[in-house]
């Protein structure tokens, strides 16, 4: 199923590729992109001839009825694994398990060091858990990739995506096996992580914010309800006056020799 799925997104689209030298034939390596688009999951493995496993919650693969069938099938085919959430710290431990299984198994592993797509199509902050932890327990060499106008092709809100050419730039493995073992320094996590988010950087080209991209949508989030919320207090004000005004002039009408009074 990867491979038709892949042929079909490869035909429909076109996406460019530069870098593919740097994908090992063989053993296991970290894939750490950028993530612009619900999609990156699905056009990055669509280029490459090796299988790469990507982590999603649980509920994709759990859904009922013919549509969740479809949808789990869909994921499976792509590659991504199935995590559940549940329990003290959710999904940040067990994408590290199913990271580590993945890299002891040989094969590749995809991870969004950002934790969640962009809201603006800017680059942010990685966070310091999944993906160096992952790297320093294993030894595993990490792959910068970044994914390019992947959000163009299917913006927020938008059923239909846009027939357009992304492009995928895989960058030179970066080793960090000098720190294997050190999964707990939380100084070597963020040393390791920011290292890759720079490389990534210089292959996507985007703007550096240095904050988590969490924090950005709560950020966007807070300022559009701040903004609905003043909308609604102009169209109440604006309705009041006009209120007053028509009452205002009912007045004048029902009586109008106090209108000739005031004159």
């Amino acid at each position: 199923m990867k491979f038709s799925i892949g042929g079909s997104l490869k035909l429909a689209f076109r996406p460019w590729v530069e870098g593919l030298e740097n994908i090992p034939a063989e053993g296991p390596a970290i894939l750490a992109s950028n993530h612009l688009s619900f999609s990156d999951s699905f056009f990055l493995p669509a280029v490459l001839d090796r299988k790469v496993t990507f982590i999603a919650k649980a509920e994709y693969f759990t859904s009922p009825g013919v549509k969740g069938k479809l949808t789990a099938a869909f994921f499976k085919g792509v590659g991504q694994l199935p995590v559940d959430r549940s329990g003290a710290r959710g999904a940040g431990e067990a994408a590290i398990k199913s990271g580590i299984d993945v890299i002891e198994r040989g094969e590749l592993f995809g991870i969004y060091p950002e934790g969640t797509r962009s809201p603006d199509g800017r680059l942010y902050r990685g966070k310091p858990g999944g993906l160096a932890r992952v790297a320093l327990a294993t030894g595993a060499p990490v792959i910068p990739v970044a994914m390019i106008d992947t959000e163009k092709i299917q913006p927020p809100g938008k059923v239909m995506p846009k027939l357009m050419r992304p492009g995928i730039r895989i960058g030179k493995p970066l080793d960090f096996s000098r720190y294997q073992g050190m999964d707990g320094d939380r100084f070597i996590l963020r040393s390791v992580t920011d290292e890759v988010m720079y490389e990534i950087m210089k292959l996507s080209g985007q703007e550096y914010v240095d904050i988590y991209a969490t924090a950005a949508k709560r950020q966007i989030a807070d300022a559009e309800k701040a903004a609905a919320k003043s909308e609604k207090a102009e169209k109440a004000e604006h309705t009041e006056k006009a209120e007053k005004a028509d009452g205002a002039e009912s007045s004048a009408q029902a009586d109008p020799a106090a209108a000739d009074s005031d004159k």
